[in-house]
């Protein structure tokens, strides 16, 4: 009876693990009407997501505005770019994270770590030639990102929502 029930646990444990290993990866997620990869969240993590992506992109808007003026303030420039490295990152509850695909994980990582080498390379003198290209090179993986994903509210929480 031990070994079995043994092997019981031990299988079940492997299956555990592999679901929770392509959830990790695949995410929740199905294709959308227009070929992009939807991921579907509950409408408040949606929010969340997008409100993120709002205040990432007024950051970078920042950045571009103030290196066009004509003193930029290369301090309130690193602060800028420092508070939305992997500082912001680390905010994001555990739940939604779970339920966004692997790639999509990766890219947002990506730039928050590029947050945080614009801000050392704002400390570091580099000229606005070369953090323009920083820039450039974040917002061309951000409209990547865009092209392949849709973040999509579960039809049950909005459905809840429009019945209060």
């Amino acid at each position: 009876m031990k070994p079995n029930f043994c092997r019981a646990v031990v299988i079940l444990w492997a299956v555990t693990l592999g679901v929770g290993g392509w959830f990790f990866i695949k995410g929740v997620t199905k294709v959308g009407s227009d070929g992009r990869v939807e991921i579907i969240l509950a409408a408040a993590e949606r929010d969340q997501i997008l409100a993120e992506m709002r205040l990432l992109l007024k950051a970078v808007d920042g950045l571009i505005r103030e290196l066009g003026a004509p003193n930029p303030d290369s301090k309130q420039m690193e602060a800028t770019a420092r508070a939305f490295g992997m500082h912001m990152a680390a905010d994001v509850e555990p739940t939604i994270m779970a339920k966004l695909p692997l790639p999509f994980k990766q890219m947002g990582m990506s730039i928050h770590k590029d947050m945080d080498a614009l801000a050392d390379a704002i400390a570091g003198h580099e000229t606005p030639q070369q953090i323009l290209q920083r820039l450039a090179s974040m917002t061309a993986r951000c409209t990547a990102c865009h092209d392949m994903y849709r973040i999509a509210a579960d039809r049950i929480s909005v459905d809840v929502r429009h019945k209060q």
